[in-house]
């Protein structure tokens, strides 16, 4: 009896032995399942991260230039390259007219002083030397009015008055093709899109079927040549508001000064004129 139970206790032990190390073996192979698949999750998210990292970069260094470089190639050679003359040509004559404007302007008081200087002190001939040596269309007015002082003050008064015009014209000079320029952009840009248009439409007569596929591209070209086309005419208005403005700025600095020479004048004259 006591064998047989020293027999059963032996086989229990080894029973439980064998039990504890098909549990360790098992959790030793759990374990390394899950670090398996850890290990594997977390390359896999890293690999997208660094794809997705790849991708934005790739599209924040594609940039507006890049962008609109591939806008204006998919709009077509022939409306876009007629636009990109127009904006071309329009922006030349805006710069010119800038340079030209930003160069007439002068200080009407500082000359204004220095005729009035020289006329008292060196005569008619030191004042048209002071305005000769000043650029701009006042000191031109200025000369003209000098010039005509001798004869009266009504001539130098007529002479003023209509140099004062001519010098207008020297200043609006080849604005009117800026304005042209601006309505002529957005018409072209339309007259794309509805040629695009008609060209989406025959696509789909030929096809005989309202297929979208057939349609989006000749629309996409039709609408990118109404884009730049607004834009060029939005470009050209911004410089012909600041040349206007600029005009009207040197316009009434010519009049004013035109009023403050007849006013030295008479007042030169008035000087000269025995007192009876």
């Amino acid at each position: 009896m006591k064998k047989l139970f020293s027999i059963m206790t032996v086989a229990a032990m080894v029973f439980v032995g064998t039990l504890g190390t098909s549990a360790a073996t098992a959790h030793t192979a759990q374990t390394g399942a899950n670090a398996l698949i850890n290990s594997t999750i977390i390359t896999f998210v890293q690999e997208d991260g660094v794809a997705t990292t790849t991708a934005d970069a790739a599209d924040d260094a594609k940039g507006f230039h890049q962008e609109l470089k591939e806008r204006f190639i998919e709009g077509g050679p022939g409306f876009m390259g007629v636009i990109l003359l127009t904006l071309i040509l329009g922006l030349a004559i805006a710069i010119e007219r800038i340079i030209y404007l930003n160069m007439s302007t002068t200080n009407t008081q500082k000359l204004a002083e220095d005729v009035e200087s020289a006329l008292n002190s060196g005569g008619i001939e030191a004042a048209k030397d002071v305005a000769r040596n000043t650029r701009g269309p006042v000191a031109s007015i200025y000369y003209q009015g000098l010039d005509r002082a001798n004869e009266g003050i009504d001539v130098a008064e007529k002479a003023v008055v209509a140099y004062g015009g001519v010098q207008m014209g020297q200043l609006e000079k080849n604005i009117s093709w800026i304005s042209l320029c601006i309505a002529l952009a957005p018409m072209l840009g339309f007259l794309g899109t509805v040629i695009g248009m008609i060209v989406a439409f025959d696509r789909i007569q030929a096809a005989g079927d309202m297929n979208p596929s057939l349609v989006a591209g000749g629309i996409k070209v039709a609408l990118l040549t109404t884009v730049f086309g607004l834009v060029v005419a939005m470009i050209l208005q911004i410089f012909y508001n600041y040349i206007i403005a600029k005009i009207d700025s040197i316009v009434n600095s010519m009049e004013d000064a035109s009023i403050t020479l007849i006013d030295i004048l008479f007042d030169y004259q008035t000087k000269r004129t025995p007192k009876l």
